[in-house]
């Protein structure tokens, strides 16, 4: 591996020298095992994807080409394609360059999947899910087990050399009910990046009864009521606020394309217990790198610090373009694509305040726990559908809540928080932008003065 690195490095550093421009190599590969378990049948599959990614940088412009054959000859075929493609086009970009660094970055796994015999995998599983199907009340249960070890090798030529090992297990839970003529669903995504180690730290018959509690929730809960009310978001619905509802905003890609922070950094938005980051150095986190795919340090980039925006995440295009220091937050799905500007681990950051302290004064609102999808939109406004709530009643939590929606504007949202709590917890899931990366997102619990409040149809 190291000696392909030293070839291919020595390829970059010709062509750039003797045309002028800047190249870099992402190699990539990908063993995957993968389980499928329905009502009907139980599919596995294990497999590897291996291929390079090559840019070229010049004349203001990307070439971009992708290969299968990591081969020394196919790679500097491959680059003098890109090559090809920045030759015949102009444009006005400009990219940051690094300084020279090598490194080589591996997992700490506490038991590593590879070593763990397919059918004690398959065993795992199996017992998870007969626990699932128990009720009555389910009629219905998908759960994916994958476990992938991803190992990128990076070159570029201002210097940088970097190996990166990943590790991800992830298990994701589809159940439907139903009940006296009622019919809904619940969802559920964990992670790990230690290895096989999701049964530890999640006990089947924990997660099981967790889900089916929610899904039981959803079946015999009481409708929402319409209006605004006060809020408590537990950490996952934190998350998804502080990634899906916030964070997109601040890729600076779709800031600069017309969000509506686009004309607000340096701003005050929000309420001063508000700090929003998207970190790369959270034990654990699926968005956790030490580097990302342009071989950029990755650091943590505070969003919003005490309600006010102080910076965007970026790449090395639109660091060079606004002029500030890159972030490490350009990602790609695979070697067949190019990186993009994607979050890693998006937060609040806790407070100080008790659970207990959050809810005593409100005499009636909504405890929300689990969130089942939504969409956020540039101009601030979203909805997001929850999957687990309940009622608050004179400090106490009370009967659950079903097919309940929020809706409302981010920045509305983030004015009226008041009180974060002082505990902490992670989301575990895969994020889309038109290419799919593993992403986490959390916080404390926060308290919003008022949300609006909507049912959802089943």
């Amino acid at each position: 591996m190291l000696d392909l690195l030293d070839k291919i490095s020595k390829i970059v550093e010709n062509v750039s020298t003797k045309e002028g421009v800047f190249v870099d190599v992402r190699i990539e590969k990908v063993n995957v095992f993968h389980i499928e378990r329905n009502p009907e049948t139980v599919r596995v599959r294990e497999g590897q994807d291996l291929g390079a990614a090559v840019r070229v940088f010049g004349n203001g412009v990307w070439g971009f080409t992708s290969t299968v054959d990591v081969s020394p000859e196919s790679i500097e075929k491959a680059i003098i394609q890109a090559l090809k493609i920045v030759r015949v086009r102009q444009g006005d970009l400009k990219i940051k360059l690094l300084d020279p660094r090598e490194d080589y970055v591996k997992p700490v796994l506490k038991v590593d999947f590879r070593d763990v015999d397919p059918e004690v995998k398959m065993r795992d599983l199996e017992e998870y899910y007969k626990m699932l199907r128990e009720p009555p009340c389910v009629k219905s249960c998908t759960v994916y087990y994958s476990d992938v070890y991803i190992t990128k090798m990076y070159v570029s030529s201002d210097g940088r050399k970097i190996v990166q090992e990943l590790a991800y297990t992830w298990l994701y839970t589809w159940i439907t009910g139903s009940e006296a003529g009622q019919l809904t669903a619940v969802r559920d995504e964990r992670g790990t990046r230690d290895g096989y180690t999701l049964w530890k730290k999640w006990p089947p018959e924990e997660l099981s009864k967790k889900i089916r509690t929610r899904l039981e929730g959803q079946l015999r809960g009481v409708k929402p009521k319409a209006g605004k009310f006060p809020v408590v978001m537990a950490p996952e619905v934190v998350g998804v606020f502080a990634h899906e509802v916030f964070g997109h905003l601040a890729e600076a890609d779709i800031t600069m394309s017309g969000s509506i922070i686009k004309d607000k950094i340096g701003q005050k938005i929000g309420n001063d217990l508000v700090t929003i980051i998207d970190d790369p150095n959270i034990e654990g986190g699926f968005g956790t790198i030490k580097y990302d795919d342009e071989g950029a340090e990755a650091r943590p980039a505070v969003l919003v610090e005490n309600g006010y925006v102080k910076e965007l995440m970026v790449d090395r295009t639109y660091a060079a373009l606004l002029n500030v220091e890159l972030t490490g937050n350009a990602r790609a799905e695979s070697f067949r694509v190019t990186p993009l500007i994607r979050m890693r681990n998006t937060i609040f950051k806790p407070g100080d305040m008790k659970f207990e302290e959050l809810i005593e004064d409100i005499k009636f609102g909504y405890y929300l726990v689990s969130f089942r999808g939504g969409e956020a939109n540039f101009d601030g406004t979203f909805q997001v559908g929850i999957q687990e709530a309940y009622e608050i009643v004179n400090g106490e939590i009370g009967k659950p809540v079903k097919n309940m929606s929020i809706s409302g504007n981010v920045l509305d949202v983030l004015n009226k928080v008041t009180g974060v709590g002082k505990d902490f917890d992670l989301e575990y899931g895969r994020c889309g932008k038109g290419q799919i990366v593993y992403v986490s997102s959390g916080g404390p619990h926060v308290r919003v003065e008022e949300m609006l409040i909507g049912g959802l149809e089943q």
